[in-house]
């Protein structure tokens, strides 16, 4: 039988910084009042001429070659984004594909917002455990900056952009073997989290309100309570379901969203502070990247480490949400 082992991981961050000091200067917001809220200190913006292509193919070429796997050997691509290159086609996986000079490959994009990367992961799982593919690039990257409105101190703060890239890879190994992916929505909460514009569900009478609309809106107090009760939830049925306790959790990567909301299901899991990864206070919210970016972070600080059990664990608008038990198996030691 297949298994599916996570080989590798890549990241990439645009060279722009944004403060919190700098924000304050655009919106009615203050250093003080960012850092107690969401745990940020800054966060990356891309380039005015970066893509999220661009970002995700910086990503990819990271991954594939700590992967001791040959890029030609990669049968498919996946991008989990909610910023992508060009909003109906073609895909920015597609355009990954052609940067990397991969053609011929499976190739196209997913819409779970921050649970991107774990919804990624389970397609990656699913097409190499049934024997359809043997190696898969999946990456997670983001422009929010170009989905942000800077008038709007409730959601400009959080948002920054990167990409983060695994590959997932066939073995007949199973030590070495994801050992379970769990994935869910709930379309009741959509408004909680959305950019309204875009799709058949938001006429709009004017390029006004159709340019406002393109922007990401959120109602924080709810999303808050939702994400706390639900992230919990969610990793206590993982663990549960394969007799396995937080203790033995060597790295627990949440999404990098808010840090209460990392404090508060860190704390009801029980996790100590040198189990959970944290990166929220440099990157800000990166959606379908956060997740990648601080498994990057770990591995190039090499505290991550062959054999090594990571618990992921995200939500996102949708909502959607999902976690992940994921052994280190990289080739390359």
């Amino acid at each position: 039988m297949a298994y599916a082992a996570f080989r590798s991981i890549g990241a990439y961050v645009p060279k722009k910084i944004l403060t919190n000091e700098a924000l304050s200067q655009m919106v009615d917001t203050t250093d003080e009042w960012i850092l107690q809220r969401t745990g940020i200190k800054e966060r990356h913006i891309a380039a005015t001429d970066e893509t999220t292509s661009d970002m995700g193919v910086e990503a990819a070429k990271k991954a594939i070659e700590r992967s001791g796997i040959a890029k030609e050997d990669i049968d498919m691509i996946v991008c989990a984004t909610i910023s992508p290159d060009y909003f109906c086609m073609p895909s920015t996986a597609t355009i990954i594909s052609n940067k990397l000079g991969l053609a011929n490959v499976t190739a196209f994009d997913i819409s779970a917002a921050c649970t991107g990367f774990v919804y990624i992961l389970s397609i990656a799982k699913a097409f190499i455990e049934s024997g359809m593919k043997k190696n898969v690039l999946i990456i997670g990257a983001e422009k929010l900056s170009a989905i942000t409105d800077y008038s709007d101190r409730g959601t400009c703060i959080l948002f920054g952009d990167g990409a983060g890239a695994a590959i997932i890879s066939a073995t007949d190994n199973k030590e070495e073997a994801i050992i379970d992916i769990q994935t869910g929505a709930d379309g009741a909460f959509a408004d909680l989290l959305m950019t309204p514009n875009g799709g058949t569900g938001s006429p709009h009478d004017s390029l006004e309100q159709e340019a406002a609309g393109c922007f990401m809106q959120m109602k924080g107090n709810e999303t808050f309570k939702v994400a706390v009760r639900t992230l919990t939830k969610d990793v206590v049925e993982i663990l549960e379901n394969n007799n396995i306790a937080s203790a033995d959790v060597k790295h627990f990567v949440p999404h990098q969203a808010n840090y209460r909301i990392i404090k508060a299901v860190g704390d009801a899991l029980k996790m100590k502070e040198e189990q959970v990864v944290l990166t929220v206070h440099k990157y800000g919210n990166t959606s379908g990247a956060s997740i990648p970016m601080a498994i990057n972070d770990i591995y190039e600080s090499e505290e991550l480490k062959a054999g090594e059990l990571l618990l992921l664990d995200a939500f996102g608008g949708g909502l959607t949400w999902g976690s992940a038990l994921v052994p280190f198996s990289p080739l390359k030691k």
